[in-house]
């Protein structure tokens, strides 16, 4: 494995990523830990529990675990409390600032490195983890041809903010990319779609509910949560093409 790398001042590796094109990213530049302080620390502990799911779903006890995109490490951290204690695992993330917040979790089986991983070596992996990254690429088909071949199953959580909802209220989809930096947009169909035409073989799926355990405002907290859970039991698809609020996890090979 490479060694992981601080992000101090004289990492030339950080250096190289705050040069030319990259210092308008806003995970790079520091503006995303502006807007989100805690680089979503408050869901990992349930994406980790969602993607442990997806692995009892299939009987997968992996045994090395990579994440793409890791941010501040607290889905792997999560996941190494609740697996077997020798299984290992590494992060990489292309942010200085979610790097920086990830090394406190490092230990002998938890690893971190600033890295863009299309331009790196990474070590075999039973598992590897992409949860709402592919939404911030700009060639994500080129991203995901070349995530293929790193790990033998790959888990994504993708978001689906394509919604008769989003659709109708004036400037939601782009407060998905002023507040997110999402640059692109997703419903079940397309995310399954992209995976097959980039050479995914998806084994299975499910919907989660992101909107209801974090809805935010008093408007989402009162109405939305209770309108939706309330529909997705009558209704799954039909309620994620209205109403929004979910993510789809999907487990590909």
């Amino acid at each position: 494995m490479t060694e992981a790398r601080d992000v101090g001042d004289g990492d030339g590796l950080a250096a190289d990523m705050l040069a030319g094109p990259s210092l308008r990213n806003p995970h790079v530049n520091g503006e995303y830990l502006r807007r989100h302080p805690d680089w979503h620390l408050h869901a990992s502990e349930w994406k980790a529990e969602e993607v442990l799911r997806m692995l009892g779903r299939h009987h997968l006890a992996p045994a090395t675990i990579g994440e793409v995109g890791c941010g501040a490490g607290e889905v792997l951290r999560q996941m190494q409390i609740r697996m077997d204690p020798d299984c290992q695992f590494f992060g990489w993330d292309i942010a200085p600032h979610a790097i920086e917040l990830c090394k406190a979790k490092e230990n002998d089986r938890l690893r971190f490195e600033l890295a863009d991983v299309s331009t790196i070596e990474t070590p075999p992996l039973d598992l590897l983890l992409i949860l709402e990254v592919v939404d911030h690429v700009e060639d994500y088909f080129s991203f995901l041809r070349d995530l293929r071949s790193r790990g033998t199953y790959k888990v994504f959580h993708f978001s689906l903010d394509l919604s008769v909802q989003n659709a109708l209220r004036s400037g939601a989809l782009l407060r998905q990319r002023d507040v997110y930096a999402h640059l692109h947009y997703f419903n079940r169909e397309t995310v399954l779609r992209t995976l097959e035409d980039t050479g995914y073989e998806i084994l299975d799926w499910f919907y989660t509910p992101y909107g209801n355990r974090f809805p935010g405002g008093t408007f989402g907290r009162w109405v939305m949560r209770p309108l939706r859970r309330s529909s997705f039991r009558l209704s799954q698809d039909l309620t994620v093409r209205v109403l929004g609020g979910y993510r789809l996890m999907v487990l590909t090979r």
